[in-house]
């Protein structure tokens, strides 16, 4: 079995905005994983980069993992 690099040590933030930023890792990662071949993902993006039905899902994926995140750090209160 392959050994993986660990990126994730937590969902825990010091603030919103990073935990923003994590939510936008997680997505792209969500990808990376699905996808791992970088030469496609190039290949593609000129595609999905301009497609508005495509870049509201990627919006919907980022809220949904911002959700999570902000869920893990009791909304930082």
């Amino acid at each position: 079995m392959e050994q993986k690099e660990i990126w994730l040590h937590s969902l825990q933030t010091v603030t919103p905005q990073e935990g923003y930023e994590l939510a936008i890792k997680l997505s792209r990662m969500g990808v990376k994983s699905i996808q791992p071949d970088m030469e496609v993902l190039k290949k593609l993006r000129p595609e999905y980069a301009n497609n508005t039905t495509g870049l509201t899902m990627a919006s919907h994926v980022i809220a949904v993992n911002f959700q999570t995140v902000s869920a893990a750090n009791n909304y930082w209160k």
